[in-house]
């Protein structure tokens, strides 16, 4: 079976959750044979940790590409699987895409909205093989297409790494790598700062409870109006591996999440996984992620989040909520991700062939 990768979402995101699952599933791909990966320059922090020989796919800018089909002409009855709602335009292959949420239509408008939505409206239509990455987005995706065949989706969910987990003396972590950290009892904050992220709600929520640092992680530079309003200490850091990622979730008092939307939530998963309490939302897909490991709140406000935190200062509340957070953990793995993606290739491969 031939399995073709174009890769381009390496070129599209330096970093971030699509980035995060294209490269686990190319890392164990490209133990196998036949399979082939296609994509351009770039500085992607996930790609250069990967060991892979990857062709030129054309001469165009990413930046137009993206929008294109595939350049290649491919093997008859190959699989190819676009990292970012692409497809290859022949009827003597398999096309395969992920879906990994809905947040353009629900969140975004104007142009960026249009080109995004009919992107993915072709590729979701053109698709042999749809993979959803949770419940919660096949529902979002019947809702917005409802003319798509539903035997065409799998739900395959997102994994956690297993560099994600307690350290024995995670000060001792702590003070080799964030030394500004050393005796902070601090409040995590994991992601993009977009709209429905609710960041302002972490800040005002903060600021409110300034015994705890505020430490951001990601989403690129704090503008000059996201730092005015953060009245407590507070740490930024960008592009830190998984492995000082780890150590920031083993460090930390809790993950404050209050995203609107998810399609997923990696951060969720991977800080359960750290054995880090999570303070989250019960929206989207993240009930689904977070079972009842996590404390989630059910609208947006600021004295529901708080009295959640604060809860957390029960040590008995504290322990149970790591306890559960590390059996939900092991529901989620890379390994199970990538082997119930196999299988579903091979599915699609006997359907139509």
């Amino acid at each position: 079976m031939k399995i073709y990768y174009d890769n381009i979402i390496y070129s599209l995101q330096r970093a971030g959750g699509i980035s995060v699952y294209w490269s686990e599933l190319t890392k164990r791909l490209s133990l196998l044979n036949d399979t082939y990966f296609y994509g351009h320059k770039n500085d992607n922090i996930f790609m250069k940790d990967l060991n892979i020989d990857v062709k030129k796919e054309s001469f165009i800018n990413y930046k137009i590409c993206r929008y294109l089909d595939f350049r290649k002409k491919l093997p008859a009855k190959s699989i190819f699987h676009s990292s970012y709602y692409r497809i290859a335009n022949q009827k003597d292959i398999i096309n395969v895409i992920t879906v990994h949420d809905f947040t353009y239509e629900y969140f975004r408008s104007g142009l960026a909205k249009y080109i995004h939505s009919w992107q993915k409206s072709r590729a979701i239509k053109k698709s042999d093989g749809i993979i959803c990455i949770s419940e919660n987005t096949k529902k979002d995706l019947l809702k917005f297409y409802p003319n798509i065949l539903e035997k065409k989706i799998e739900v395959i969910y997102n994994g956690v790494s297993d560099i994600f987990k307690p350290l024995d003396k995670s000060l001792n972590h702590l003070n080799k790598t964030f030394k500004e950290l050393r005796e902070k009892k601090y409040i995590l904050y994991v992601g993009d700062r977009i709209g429905y992220k609710n960041f302002d709600l972490v800040v005002n929520i903060s600021n409110k409870l300034d015994v705890y640092s505020l430490v951001i992680i990601g989403g690129g530079s704090l503008k000059e109006k996201e730092r005015e309003k953060i009245n407590i200490e507070y740490f930024h850091y960008e592009n830190i591996s998984t492995k000082d990622l780890n150590v920031l979730y083993n460090s930390a008092f809790c993950l404050l999440y209050p995203s609107s939307y998810e399609g997923f939530g990696i951060p969720i998963i991977e800080a359960m996984k750290a054995g880090c309490p999570v303070v989250s939302m019960s929206k989207s897909s993240i009930p689904e992620v977070a079972g009842d490991a996590a404390l989630l709140v059910e609208n947006i406000n600021e004295e529901d989040f708080i009295k959640e935190i604060l809860k957390l200062q029960d040590d008995d509340l504290y322990n149970s909520c790591i306890r559960k957070g590390l059996e939900q953990a092991k529901k989620f793995s890379w390994d199970k991700c990538f082997d119930d993606t196999y299988a579903f290739y091979k599915k699609l491969k006997s359907e139509k062939f």
